[in-house]
């Protein structure tokens, strides 16, 4: 990795934004391509997204080393490598997914700069111009890799303050009272649930709507298996009560105890403050006007995942969305690196090689034909 010093005088081609696996997976693809002149930034540092997680909480989807029979570790950024193979487990802890991102970076010297944020992003003729809390950047390409955990959602309801947000806790160990509730049921909910559960606490899972009785085969609409395995290990106990469809309309903080208030007019009370597992907002919140959104909350893009308001402003990452197919996973995501590159290449008049671009599509990273997106989980 190259700790690049940010010279705010010089107009890059290329920047990409966030030093995520989006962004270092990107990075690492131009490096492979032969194009080095562009730069990473981050408003912290690599990987700093797993690093914020719960000491207990570790990637779903799992890792493991396939090359032998033509498979890629489903958590790998870079085809040559894998996270389950280095850190001999098939579900990385955040500390370790983050440490693996840190060495592809190393490994591809990566012009990573960190500490630096972006605070509003404008363009002038064929150029932008990233406003950050160093200084004015410049580029004619921007790749947005974001990401969305560091975006919690924190007002999905009247009262939401008097809840702590599960991505702002650093270990399920600290809390010692026998019950809990948490307000949502996808995975982050589950996963607190599955955690507090197995330091014999009990807990009371509200929903708006029940994931754990959803059948779809794509992980991005229902719980994971390794979610499921896990609640299904923990069902003798009892510990965890499922309670969907229910929707929270506000909460309370009267006289010691926190009321949960139901659409249904149902009033729950809990001695102990509630979880909220409400998801989290789109990194894209500074630069909103850049993207025309869809009344579904979608984004709309071009096939190269282009935006179709500021041409050459490209996005990567969990947020990139064709029809059906949500690209929420890493080894979802990923399949664009290549589009993303070899759009952004070409368009440079870089004479990259094509034989790296041949080699990502054999190990199922360049994912260009999107007719896939007329069924639900085709890619």
């Amino acid at each position: 990795m190259t700790e690049t010093h940010l010279n705010t005088s010089y107009s890059h081609p290329e920047i990409i934004v966030g030093a995520g696996p989006a962004g270092i997976g990107l990075g690492a693809l131009f490096k492979q391509l032969g194009f080095d002149d562009f730069i990473i930034i981050d408003r912290h540092e690599i990987g700093s997204t797993f690093k914020k997680w719960p000491k207990e909480m570790k990637l779903l989807t799992p890792s493991f080393p396939g090359h032998g029979f033509g498979l890629l570790d489903m958590n790998a950024v870079v085809p040559s490598t894998s996270p389950g193979y280095a850190y001999a487990s098939e579900h990385l802890t955040g500390s370790d997914y983050a440490d693996y991102l840190k060495k592809v970076a190393e490994h591809f010297q990566l012009p990573v700069k960190k500490g630096v944020e972006v605070k509003e992003l404008e363009k002038e003729d064929n150029e932008f111009i990233l406003e950050t809390d160093k200084g004015p950047l410049r580029s004619e390409f921007v790749v947005w890799a974001g990401g969305e955990f560091q975006y919690p959602s924190l007002h999905s309801f009247k009262g939401s303050e008097n809840c702590l947000h599960t991505s702002m806790v650093d270990t399920w160990r600290a809390f010692e009272q026998e019950h809990y509730y948490i307000i949502g049921g996808y995975e982050s909910g589950m996963d607190a649930a599955i955690h507090l559960a197995r330091n014999e606490k009990k807990v009371t899972v509200l929903s708006k709507g029940a994931p754990w009785e959803e059948n779809d085969p794509d992980p991005s609409v229902s719980l994971s298996p390794f979610t499921s395995q896990r609640l299904s290990e923990l069902s003798e106990k009892q510990l965890i009560d499922f309670k969907g469809h229910s929707e929270i309309v506000r909460v309370e903080f009267k006289e010691e105890e926190y009321l949960i208030h139901l659409s249904s007019g149902e009033i729950l009370t809990s001695g102990t403050r509630p979880f909220m597992a409400t998801g989290f907002k789109s990194s894209l919140s500074c630069i909103l006007e850049h993207f025309y959104w869809e009344d579904n909350g979608d984004i709309r893009l071009t096939e190269q995942d282009e935006s179709t308001v500021s041409d050459g402003l490209f996005l990567t990452g969990p947020q990139v969305k064709h029809k059906d197919v949500i690209f929420c996973f890493i080894y979802k995501f990923r399949q664009r690196f290549a589009v993303l590159a070899d759009e952004i290449c070409t368009r440079l008049g870089f004479p990259f090689n094509d034989a790296v671009l041949t080699y990502y599509r054999q190990a199922n990273m360049y994912l260009d034909d999107l007719s896939c997106c007329d069924n639900s989980c085709e890619c």
